[in-house]
């Protein structure tokens, strides 16, 4: 065939991509190994009843049709009223568009911020798709490691040093994937620091601010709403992670602009699946109840995870995931995380997946009923305690 485009044929990387062990754990459950799966995050139930019934009475009353690029006003209405809570700010519907999932809204995001050579700053650690997001924008970007000593919350001076001429944008998660870290005021108040002295856009990823008790939008601090991008998704806040519903919040202008990239990309959102997602934004289907889940996991496990010698708990405030530290049974968290798999039939995320910076740890998922999660901690405690 004619050689493909270097565009997407640097994507993504050959060589590891990190999800080894769960690859490993998928094989072994295909098998018929009764594996529990701590490695990945999509919900353990079913998107709210309401919002099911909300698609097929959309589906039955005729939205069948092509949608409007940047979203149906009234979808577009119920996210700028889900930006203002999240926020703070109040935000207009011209300063929301809506697209097909969060990684849709990341890549758009990184699309409007950065031309071809322009460079950006990322800190870690991040989603798994960061990197090939930028890639496949062509855009260089520098990783700026957190420390898990400060809990992963970013220091400035280290972003900062990392500023070049042509630096374009900063890249932040918060709530964080996967270390559960929540930034604090201080940490996003020297980035925007930074980006209001660079002239620079803050891409802000903030698809886990339902699942924290107080969400801090760095769009809210002083001259960020102008700069800021900030890209959400109901895929966790309302348990619709295949329904793929996302949105960008970004001065209108910007929104202008992103419309014309769906009109050669997205072509706009699926009628019936706007329309049900409109309502189970207005109604808040699943979202308080959801918090509520992943709050009491999240104290199942830290609960049992506490007072285990050489186990160290970092980060973990809030989203869907607890951070472990076991660099001082093993250095290599994917050799722990297969001896793991191997001894006591659990999958988990090496921390290295997400960046050096969660090198030596672990990623736990709460995507599992308590009853899973306490036998899963039980056996977790039981070979950390047997390793030499």
């Amino acid at each position: 065939m004619p050689k493909p485009s270097s565009r997407i044929a640097s994507i993504v990387s050959s060589g590891k991509d990190g999800w080894e062990v769960h690859s490993e754990a998928m094989a072994r459950r295909d098998a018929g190994q009764p594996i529990i799966f701590l490695s990945i995050g999509d919900h353990d139930f079913d998107t709210p009843t309401e919002s099911v019934e909300a698609c097929v009475r959309a589906l039955r009353a005729g939205y069948h049709h092509y949608t409007n690029l940047p979203g149906i006003p009234r979808l577009r209405q119920a996210l700028a009223a889900a930006s203002t809570r999240a926020s703070g700010i109040e935000t207009a519907p011209q300063e929301v568009i809506a697209t097909p999932g969060g990684q849709s809204a990341l890549f758009a995001a990184v699309q409007a911020a950065l031309n071809p050579g322009d460079h950006a700053v990322v800190v870690a650690p991040y989603y798994a798709t960061y990197p090939y997001t930028f890639r496949g924008a062509e855009a260089e970007f520098t990783v700026v490691e957190s420390r898990a000593e400060d809990g992963f919350q970013p220091r400035a001076e280290a972003i900062e040093a990392a500023i070049r001429p042509n630096t374009r944008a900063i890249l932040v998660n918060t709530p964080n994937n996967p270390t559960g870290a929540i930034y604090s005021r201080a940490s996003l108040e020297g980035i925007a620091d930074i980006c209001r002295k660079h002239d620079l856009w803050l891409i802000s990823d903030e698809v886990y601010w339902t699942l924290v008790d107080q969400h801090l939008s760095p769009r809210s601090l002083p001259g960020m709403a102008e700069r800021t991008i900030v890209v959400n998704s109901m895929s966790k806040s309302h348990g619709m992670t295949g329904w793929r519903i996302g949105w960008i919040t970004a001065p209108a202008e910007l929104v202008t602009l992103l419309t014309d990239l769906n009109l050669v990309s997205t072509y706009g959102l699926n009628d019936f699946i706007s329309h049900a997602a409109a309502e189970a934004l207005e109604e808040g289907y699943g979202v308080r109840d959801i918090a509520e889940r992943y709050s009491a996991r999240r104290h199942v496990m830290l609960d049992a995870m506490r007072g285990l010698n050489r186990v160290t708990i970092r980060g973990s405030e809030g989203g869907m995931y607890v951070m472990l530290d076991v660099r001082e049974i093993e250095t290599d968290d994917e050799a722990f995380a297969f001896r793991l798999l191997d001894s006591e039939n659990i999958a988990v995320m090496p921390g290295s997946s997400f960046g050096e910076a969660a090198a030596g740890h672990i990623r736990i998922s709460l995507c599992q009923p308590d009853e899973v999660l306490r036998e899963a901690a039980q056996r977790i405690r039981r070979f950390c305690e047997s390793q030499p």
